[in-house]
């Protein structure tokens, strides 16, 4: 198409346009005449309309079609194998490995049969793997021999690692903190050489190779072992900072919290427990810092972090069986402490990351209450724990911290069940002593009972009573069952005998009609209250059917029926004056009417 044809069409529309602006003044001008007089306007001057300029047609554009991709079978088996250079990473990091095998088995023999001395045989590893690496660099140098250089400077670094390793626990050449140290430089620079190299099996292959060798050289599973692993996650923090490499931080990750429980149960009753929980605790502060860079990295990545956010605290948390009580609660605080660190940071971390660290967090918690106190004061001081932990998540709106407040209640609940237990509500013993502790545990029961699905549903984690039943239903039925149990425990520590028993129960029966009564009335403009206040008057009536008339006697049976029945009569006689038109809820009394509420 040519510039010229554009403006052909333009000048033809606007040519359009001036003769029909013509026409048109022509029958105004006509209008304007014949207006005066009586006689109806005649009908205009009717003109031939012009007709509209033909428009070219657009040009026909050929769009390409999609083509979409062949799949294309790879290679057999032999045809692969047959090519040149075939087979060469495979070959060169199996031989990697049964060298570095080799020389751990040789390190372990030259102390048996006695073979040189033990600083010979450091420098013989020593140097050995400083020529591993020098190949390994050399070889770099041309592109085509890369897999031998990877594997050559793999090998070299975990000989050396494994080197400092032997000197520190085989030879005692120097102390545990010095080889520690060089351990870290070892195993930090072959890292950051793999980093440099943007080789990921390298530093995969070094943590393999030296977590698999090590409890060879370390004298089995022992705190100087673990220690040895945190050296090699620490030494694999930078790299993570370098590359994002995933599997890097698993592999790192997982040996030395299987190599501290090992140790833990190996050495429950023997050994130094402060060097087994120390070893523990430094594996678990090392995991969750690096779990925390892992998610500042790349917030992309959510498995990596919670699997060690999720693992790592479990070595600390084991280490405290191999405490004293107060110990083991004090470990227990530590973690719980880093926890609670992790979930405050919720600006700068995912939301998986500080899910996973409350709910380890709570379980900390609970460890650290159950292992420093004894009794009932367990499940007192575990409810009052979820009940502030709830507390916070409402004012601060924080659903991580509503989440440890469900969890620490569970704990709370199950502790409490051993302190209100079933048969103080259905059976009368004489012979259990009933203390404040009972009634404070139950009346905290109903409180958490309360709190939890309120603030749940005020920061819209449930929906209403009406719409989502299930959670509603297992509070309310905590929340009979605490409020039964704070009413029959008062009642027996005022008149510890058969009577006390009976008139709790009583009175029991009345405070669930009369709670009842007022959620009804309360929930006029309010269908999730209407609903729970329905629930409730079956619960009573069942109570009364079920229960009250088969176990009260006496007085107590008598006013249990003809209160709950006086007030269901009343509560009913005052519903009845209330009358539903479509939506609409009359009081007949007051003339007043108000529109319900979905």
């Amino acid at each position: 198409m040519t510039t010229s044809e554009p403006l052909a069409r333009l000048a033809a529309e606007l040519d359009f346009i001036g003769r029909r602006l013509q026409v048109v003044s022509q029958e105004l001008q006509h209008a304007q005449l014949v207006a005066p007089a009586p006689a109806p306007m005649p009908a205009p001057m009717q003109q031939p309309m012009p007709a509209p300029p033909q428009m070219a047609p657009p040009p026909q554009v050929a769009w390409p079609q999609p083509q979409m991709p062949t799949y294309v079978p790879p290679p057999p088996l032999p045809e692969r194998l047959g090519r040149a250079g075939a087979g060469s990473k495979v070959v060169s990091w199996i031989g990697g490995s049964v060298t570095l095998l080799g020389i751990v088995l040789l390190m372990v023999l030259a102390v048996q049969r006695g073979w040189l001395g033990p600083e010979p045989r450091v420098l013989v590893g020593g140097g050995l793997g400083l020529a591993l690496i020098a190949g390994g660099l050399w070889v770099h140098r041309n592109p085509a021999g890369r897999s031998g250089a990877y594997a050559l400077a793999a090998t070299g670094i975990a000989v050396l690692y494994l080197d400092v390793a032997a000197a520190t626990s085989l030879y005692n050449l120097m102390p545990q903190w010095a080889g520690l140290l060089i351990a870290l430089v070892v195993a930090g620079g072959g890292l950051l050489l793999s980093a440099r190299w943007n080789a990921q099996f390298i530093a995969v292959w070094v943590i393999i190779g030296c977590a698999l060798c090590d409890p060879f050289l370390t004298h089995g599973f022992t705190p100087l072992l673990v220690s040895f692993l945190v050296v090699l996650q620490i030494g694999a923090m930078p790299v993570q900072l370098l590359r994002n490499w995933p599997s890097l931080a698993l592999v790192a990750g997982v040996p030395p919290v299987l190599a501290s429980l090992f140790t833990t149960v190996i050495h429950l009753r023997s050994g130094d427990p402060f060097q087994t929980a120390g070893a523990a605790l430094a594996s678990t502060i090392v995991g969750v810092a690096i779990a925390v860079v892992i998610t500042l990295r790349d917030q992309r990545n959510l498995a990596s972090p919670v699997i060690l956010l999720a693992t790592s605290p479990i070595a600390a948390l084991v280490a405290g069986f191999a405490l004293t009580r107060p110990e083991a609660a004090w470990l227990a605080a530590i973690v719980a402490a880093l926890m609670l660190v992790v979930v405050l940071g919720d600006r700068w971390l995912t939301t998986a990351t500080t899910v996973t660290a409350a709910m380890v967090g709570s379980v900390a918690l609970v460890d650290a209450t159950v292992q420093a106190l004894s009794g009932p004061t367990q499940a007192i001081t575990l409810l009052g724990e979820s009940l502030v932990l709830v507390l916070a998540a409402d004012l601060a709106r924080h659903r991580a911290a509503l989440l440890a407040s469900v969890l620490t209640s569970v704990f709370g609940l199950l502790w409490g069940l051993t302190v209100v237990s079933p048969a103080l509500l259905v059976v009368y013993r004489p012979d259990v002593d009933l203390t404040v502790s009972t009634a404070l545990t139950a009346l905290l029961m109903t409180a958490v009972a309360i709190a939890i699905p309120l603030v749940a549903y005020r920061m819209k984690v449930i929906a209403s009573p009406t719409r989502n039943a299930g959670p509603w239903i297992a509070a309310g039925l905590v929340m009979l069952y605490g409020a039964a149990g704070a009413v029959l425990a008062t009642a027996l520590l005022v008149s510890p005998d058969r009577s006390g028993f009976l008139f709790g129960h009583t009175v029991i029966t009345v405070s669930w009609t009369v709670a009842a009564i007022a959620l009804l009335l309360r929930g006029i403009r309010s269908g999730a209250l209407r609903a729970v206040g329905l629930v409730l008057v079956g619960a009573a009536v069942v109570k009364l059917i079920l229960f009250d008339l088969a176990f009260l006697d006496g007085l107590a049976r008598v006013i249990a029926f003809l209160v709950a029945g006086l007030l269901l009569l009343l509560a009913g006689t005052r519903y009845a004056r209330l009358v539903v038109h479509g939506g609409v809820i009359t009081d007949e009394s007051r003339g007043v009417t108000n529109q319900v509420p979905d």
